[in-house]
């Protein structure tokens, strides 16, 4: 169960900022932004974002470090329904980039996310420290890491999971990309249909033959 915090406690009042932070750096960019617009969207004063927040620096980052952090909770939270042991390893891994998609790529987190980096990452990196130090390398890993099992178990074929997991990640986005640039969110029919394409493909590259489907005879074999 998500933990809410007691309205007008310290925390509240933090989170509170950082959810209008995020919102304004998003639209205004990081230069537009400033601390009134972001106490006036919290609805506190600007007082209580000095307090909690000395500058504008240290609440980007704090929103960038909390935002990841978030993220990453709602990744592991899925990957937990990553299907170590597949009955119909297609249909398993298209259920699974499914959830991934919808729970991750698609939530408010990961939209605020995407937008921060798109907007602001190219002009200021140093502020997305916290997102390069515990974002994509842990995520990565720990996906190649079930990758690895199944390639263990018999079910995948591959030599480099670490390659397999952003290349999986990559072709399960693949087809959403046009929207997110455009500012809109994927229908369900979108996800779907960018999830078994991506899992088709993946598993051209990587699926054992009995997961893949009978393989087409040769004329020589046919004879």
């Amino acid at each position: 169960m998500t933990f809410v915090p007691a309205p007008g406690s310290h925390l509240a009042k933090r989170l509170s900022v950082i959810e209008a932070a995020a919102k304004v750096f998003c639209c205004e960019g990081y230069a537009g932004a400033n601390i009134d617009l972001i106490a006036a969207e919290a609805s506190v004063s600007r007082q209580t974002v000095y307090n909690h927040y000395r500058d504008k620096e240290t609440l980007f980052k704090a929103v960038v470090a909390e935002i990841t952090e978030r993220c990453n909770a709602g990744f592991f939270e899925t990957l937990a329904t990553f299907p170590d042991h597949p009955q119909d390893l297609p249909a398993d891994l298209i259920a699974f980039a499914i959830r991934l998609n919808s729970n991750c790529v698609c939530s408010k987190d990961g939209k605020f996310l995407r937008r921060l980096i798109q907007k602001e990452s190219e002009r200021y990196p140093e502020l997305f420290q916290a997102w390069r130090d515990d974002g994509p390398s842990k995520t990565w890993a720990a996906l190649a890491a079930r990758f690895a099992r199944l390639a263990l178990a018999g079910h995948l074929d591959m030599d480099d999971p670490d390659l397999a997991a952003r290349q999986f990640l990559a072709l399960n986005n693949a087809d959403l990309q046009l929207t997110f640039m455009l500012g809109g969110t994927p229908s369900e029919e979108q996800i779907h249909r960018s999830a078994e394409n991506a899992v088709r493909t993946f598993l051209k590259a990587y699926g054992r033959k009995a997961e893949t489907g009978p393989r087409e005879k040769t004329p020589l074999a046919a004879e």
